[in-house]
């Protein structure tokens, strides 16, 4: 029973590697404070909403998303990551 169980969840995860392999890595620009975006933000999600959000955001608009993803979907990110993240936002995108 065991056998057949780990069989299973193998083959599920050969399926699933293809699917994972063809995602292409956002790189974002180098600039102070990526570090944070790059430590805080994909750990929930993926970094290429920042570049689909960007096209002529402003720094208010930057600091109500990180306002929102710390008060209502509850990201652990400390005071001092948020202000970073939000500079960097503003200034790169």
């Amino acid at each position: 029973m065991m056998t057949r169980s780990i069989l299973i969840a193998f083959v599920a995860m050969a399926m699933a590697t293809p699917a994972y392999a063809d995602e292409k890595s956002v790189e974002l620009k180098k600039a102070p404070g990526l570090d944070k975006v790059e430590g805080n933000c994909a750990a929930c999600h993926s970094l290429d909403y920042i570049q689909m959000n960007s096209p002529a955001p402003t720094a208010t608009f930057w600091d109500a998303e990180v306002t929102k993803m710390i008060k209502v979907f509850g990201a652990p990110v400390d005071d001092g990551d948020a202000k970073a993240i939000t500079e960097y936002l503003s200034k790169n995108y």
